[in-house]
């Protein structure tokens, strides 16, 4: 694994957990909206990796 698909995981991670935080805080709808964001990072860390090669 490269350094930019830790940087991807990353950030879909943090965006997971920031997610769970609104979520449990009590800001459920911004919760399910950041949460929506993790395969959206994902998807276009794989279309970015795609076009490196």
């Amino acid at each position: 694994m490269k350094n930019s698909d830790y940087l991807i995981l990353g950030a879909a991670f943090l965006s997971f957990l920031f997610s769970i935080y609104l979520w449990f805080s009590g800001q459920n709808d911004e919760g399910l909206y950041v949460g929506i964001w993790v395969p959206s990072i994902l998807a276009a860390g794989g279309y970015l990796k795609q076009i490196k090669k």
